[in-house]
């Protein structure tokens, strides 16, 4: 998959262009609905199908929440795109002066762009300075400027809306079956692991500690059962995301005890691939009693994972 970086990069004057509009975190169902269509639209019409995001998330230059707000950061985004089949990705940098970027220049951008292909956007699509552009305009300008518009529906399971908003809300709250639901595939984290203070070790569960993305939505404080991912190799985990709250205050991390494993991990990228949460994160009253709880969450990720085929490797959890 070819990848561009910034409007100017995307080549004019080749084949027809067909363009995913979005931001496409997550990659959720909803948006591969979208992704879906214009390999669709672009296969008909023997042009290229290519998908648009931006980095870093819009929100944090329009209305900065306190909180984390990625589900997949931008490199994880271009792996799904990959694995989705699409021809090229386009990351387009989101700062204010695009943010200030009024609905009728994007339009004729959006026209030189596909060289007489089109545009497939979600119906709740919006575009533009204050989000002037509507789905409504995208249509009656494109066909003024020469290029095409599909809109995809909105898609729901169990009544519920597939939304980035919902499985943020999830994640937080630990929900990661749910999660997974919407978004086709287990909820994913990874990151670099660095050096902790070797307690999981000292107490006869050596730990790998993972330096996250700090934009990265985090599940809730709490033991999860997950996979991890080490390149081609997938270990079942038990995994702790919180403060460890048994020897005092702590900065939040995350912290996975790979089962049945003994090798150096220090450097090398792994991937947290969440299936279920076990407990509540809990300050215990003396370390026996952590350590056998810890036994315990052990044996409960054993139980669980004993008849299970781990996932295939691939890109921030993909399971197709």
């Amino acid at each position: 998959m070819e990848v561009y970086y910034g409007l100017d990069a995307v080549p004019r004057g080749a084949r027809p262009v067909h363009l995913a509009l979005g931001m496409f975190d997550g990659v959720h169902l909803g948006h591969r609905a979208v992704l879906a269509r214009t390999r669709e639209v672009a296969h008909a019409a023997g042009g290229r199908h290519l998908v648009l995001t931006f980095e870093p998330h819009p929100l944090r230059i329009v209305a900065p929440p306190p909180e984390p707000v990625l589900l997949t950061t931008v490199e994880e985004r271009l792996e799904l795109f990959a694995a989705e089949g699409m021809d090229g990705a386009v990351v387009v940098r989101f700062d204010e002066a695009l943010r200030r970027t009024p609905a009728d220049r994007w339009l004729e951008i959006l026209a030189e762009i596909a060289g007489g292909g089109g545009v497939v956007v979600s119906s709740t699509y919006t575009f533009g300075r204050d989000r002037q552009g509507t789905v409504e305009l995208l249509r009656g300008e494109g066909k003024r400027l020469g290029f095409g518009v599909a809109v995809v529906p909105p898609v729901h399971i169990g009544g519920a809306l597939v939304s980035s908003t919902l499985i943020r809300r999830l994640v937080r709250a630990g929900r990661l079956e749910e999660a997974r639901v919407f978004l086709g595939r287990p909820y994913a984290v990874r990151g670099r692991v660095v050096r902790g203070e070797g307690r999981g070790r000292a107490l006869g569960f050596p730990t790998a500690n993972l330096a996250v993305h700090p934009d990265k939505v985090l599940p809730g404080k709490g033991i999860y059962a997950a996979w991890t991912r080490l390149g081609g190799t997938v270990v079942a985990a038990a995994v702790s995301v919180g403060t460890r709250p048994t020897f005092g205050p702590g900065d939040l991390l995350v912290e996975a005890h790979l089962l049945d494993f003994d090798g150096d991990l220090y450097g090398r990228e792994v991937e947290l691939l969440f299936e279920t949460r076990l407990r509540d994160e809990v300050a215990f009253g003396d370390i026996p009693d952590l350590i056998r709880q810890m036994e315990a969450d052990v044996a409960q990720v054993r139980a669980l994972f004993d008849p299970k085929t781990p996932p295939m490797p691939g890109g921030a959890g993909h399971a197709g």
